[in-house]
C-alpha cells in the first residue's frame, strides 16, 4: 500500500529540491511489528526445546495461530508489492485504457477487470483511480475500478483459493459480489446530474501533483521508494491482523463464537463489523479470516471478504481525500446492504 501520491511528493521534495526524509510513524510501526513477530517466532521455536508447560496453553495457541497466519501470508504480500511496483512504475497507464469499449455499461464491466492487470491493494488503488480520472475516466468509472480492483485481481483470487478452495461457495461469492457491487455503484453514480460535485474541492490539485510525481527521478529509484513504502504499510497490517486473529481465537470464549457463527444473520453482521474494524489488506484477508471458518457460516466469511476490501476504517479515510462525506455515507450504505445480502444468500444456499 502506498500513501497518496500528493502526500509522497510533498514529503520527498521542496521547491529547491529533495530534502532528507524523516522516519515516518509507519516505519516505526513496521520496526515494532517486525520485532514482535521475531519474538513470537523465537518463543515458538524455544518452547518445544524446553519442554511442555513453559507457556500456558492459551498463550501457546496464540503464538502458533499468529505465526501461521504470518507465514502463510508473507509470500503473497511480497508478490503483491512487486506486481504493484511493475504496474505503477514500469508500465504506461494508457496500455490498459486505450482499448476500452465506448458504451457505458460494457465499458464499466471491462473496467471491473482492470485489477487483473493492476493487482494493487485497496490503498494503492486510490491514487490509481485519481490517475484514471486524469486520463479521461468519468467519476463513476473510477469508482467502478476502485471498488472492483481489490477483489478482482490475481493476488486476491490466488490467496482466497489457497485459503478456502471451492468450499462453501466462498470464492465464487467473493468474485461475483465484487463485480456486482462495483458495477452497481458505478451505475448509480453515473445517474448523478453533476458528477463533479461528488468530489472534494481539492481533488483537482491533488491529481495534478500526483500526475507530476516522479518526473526527473529514475524508475529504479521510484521502485525502491515504492517498495519501502508498501512494506512499511502492509507489513504492520499483516502483523497486527495476525495477532488479532490469534487473540480472538484464543481469548474469546468458543461458545460466543459458535453462537454468533452458527446464526445465518448474526454470522454475516458480526464478520462485516470485524472487517470494518480490522482494515486488513485484501491480499491477505483470506488468511486472516481462515481460522474463523470452523465457527462461522460460509455466508459470514463471504460477507467479510466482500465488504472489507471496499469499506473499512482505513479505506474511508483514504476515500475522504477524493469524495465528499455524503458520497461516502451513500457508498457505505449500498455496499453494506449488498454485502449482507450476498452473505445471507450464501448461508441459505450452502
Amino acid at each position: 500500500m502506498t500513501a497518496p501520491l500528493s502526500e509522497r511528493h510533498l514529503v520527498d521534495h521542496t521547491v529547491d529540491g529533495p530534502v532528507r526524509r524523516r522516519r515516518s510513524p509507519r516505519s516505526r510501526l513496521l520496526a515494532v511489528g517486525a520485532a514482535v513477530a521475531l519474538v513470537l517466532v523465537a518463543i515458538r521455536l524455544v518452547t518445544p526445546a524446553l519442554g511442555p508447560g513453559l507457556l500456558p496453553n492459551t498463550l501457546q495457541d496464540f503464538v502458533t495461530l499468529t505465526i501461521s497466519v504470518i507465514v502463510e501470508s508473507m509470500p503473497f504480500v511480497l508478490l503483491g508489492i512487486v506486481l504493484s511496483i511493475v504496474v505503477q512504475v514500469w508500465l504506461p497507464q494508457a496500455f490498459f485504457t486505450s482499448w476500452l469499449p465506448k458504451r457505458p455499461l460494457p465499458r464499466r464491466a471491462v473496467i471491473s477487470f482492470l485489477g487483473m492487470f493492476l493487482p494493487v491493494c485497496e490503498c494503492g488503488n486510490v491514487p490509481l483511480a485519481r490517475g484514471l480520472v486524469l486520463k479521461g475516466f468519468t467519476v463513476s468509472e473510477s469508482m467502478t475500478f476502485l471498488l472492483a480492483a481489490p477483489i478482482l485481481n490475481p493476488i486476491t483470487i490466488i490467496t482466497t483459493h489457497q485459503a478456502f478452495g471451492w468450499d462453501g461457495g466462498i470464492l465464487v461469492a467473493r468474485l461475483v459480489g465484487g463485480f456486482v457491487i462495483a458495477n452497481l455503484i458505478g451505475w448509480l453514480f453515473s445517474k448523478h446530474p453533476d458528477p463533479e460535485s461528488l468530489l472534494t474541492s481539492s481533488f483537482a490539485a491533488e491529481c495534478a501533483v500526483a500526475d507530476d510525481h516522479g518526473h526527473g527521478v529514475s524508475r529504479l529509484s521510484q521502485s525502491v521508494d515504492l517498495f519501502r513504502r508498501e512494506m512499511s504499510t502492509m507489513m504492520p497490517a499483516l502483523f497486527i491482523g495476525a495477532a488479532i486473529a490469534g487473540a480472538i481465537q484464543t481469548a474469546v470464549p468458543r461458545s460466543v463464537l459458535v453462537t454468533l457463527g452458527s446464526n445465518p444473520v448474526w454470522s454475516v453482521l458480526a464478520m462485516m463489523l470485524l472487517a470494518f474494524v480490522i482494515s486488513i489488506c485484501s491480499n491477505v484477508d483470506a488468511f486472516f479470516v481462515l481460522p474463523f471458518a470452523s465457527t462461522f457460516m460460509p455466508g459470514g466469511i463471504a460477507a467479510f471478504l466482500v465488504f472489507g476490501p471496499i469499506i473499512d476504517v482505513k479505506m474511508l479515510a483514504l476515500l475522504r481525500t477524493t469524495y465528499r462525506p455524503r458520497v461516502l455515507a451513500q457508498l457505505t450504505l449500498v455496499v453494506a446492504l449488498t454485502s449482507a445480502a450476498i452473505g445471507l444468500v450464501v448461508n441459505f444456499l450452502a
